[in-house]
């Protein structure tokens, strides 16, 4: 019983066979249509006219989806055979996907066990959203961005590093050379932290501008700097992209082709 529900849940359980194949179709629906509520509950006139429908509709969806969740607790064990029952399962509950699949369920439950502020429980709403990440399992593409955004996590904490730097210098800088003449938009270096963050992204919102001759200059280097500190991630995210999709064709090509006698298979 638990092989034959392991084997349904999990992707790789039976190479997607029909019932698997259904069943992905079904989450990735549903998973879909949840959002497609939340985001028409946030429309007063819809929610006050279909608020029943919405409300079955969420328990609903955290029913399946808490089924789910503890089915793949219990047959952990067969995901992970190396290990034990209990540390298998303590290995699926905290795993990235683990960890997904509890938050989608938890902001429903946790208000029928703590009592918390009205707009407490508004945030929890909010993280309702989090729902679309369990896409990330039935979903090819999303895998594919995953494994880059793994595989060159060095590389993209470098510009993250560089990045706070860069953000905590210009706001320095620009407090010391613009707080004399404009202590309201420039009052402390954190409160600077907005403009370093706005003009490095090259945003520029326009609320809070230098209005000294060496504020403008620095402020210029900073929207330049900020030119390229956007392109290093998506130039690092896109090179290893591509790259990931050649060996994953370069893999397809070599199943079409007996490694033995290169003849090409039917």
């Amino acid at each position: 019983m638990k092989r034959k529900i392991f084997e349904l849940i999990d992707e790789k359980g039976i190479n997607k066979s029909k019932w698997n194949r259904w069943f992905d179709g079904f989450i990735i629906a549903l998973i879909v249509l949840s959002i497609i509520a939340i985001i028409l509950e946030s429309h007063e006139n819809l929610n006050q006219k279909f608020s029943y429908a919405f409300r079955a509709f969420e328990f609903f969806t955290v029913f399946i989806f808490t089924v789910e969740y503890l089915l793949r607790v219990w047959t952990a064990d067969l995901k992970y055979p190396n290990k034990g029952q209990i540390s298998a399962r303590a290995k699926f509950i905290f795993s990235a996907y683990g960890l997904i699949d509890l938050l989608a369920i938890l902001p429903f439950f946790l208000p029928f066990v703590f009592k918390f502020d009205l707009r407490f429980v508004r945030i929890l709403r909010v993280f309702r959203l989090l729902r679309v990440f369990k896409l990330n399992r039935y979903t090819k593409a999303l895998k594919l961005v995953g494994s880059v955004c793994k595989e060159k996590s060095s590389e993209l904490a470098v510009t993250a590093f560089v990045t706070i730097v860069l953000i905590l210098l210009s706001s320095t800088v620009m407090y010391h050379v613009e707080n004399e003449v404009q202590p309201d938009k420039f009052p402390n270096i954190v409160s600077t932290f907005w403009w370093s963050v706005a003009t490095l992204t090259t945003i520029g919102y326009g609320d809070v501008v230098p209005i000294t001759a060496w504020g403008r200059l620095i402020s210029g280097i900073i929207a330049l700097l900020g030119i390229g500190l956007v392109a290093m991630p998506t130039g690092i995210i896109s090179a290893a992209f591509i790259e990931k999709v050649g060996e994953e064709k370069e893999e397809e090509s070599d199943y079409n082709y007996c490694p033995h006698c290169g003849e090409r298979l039917k």
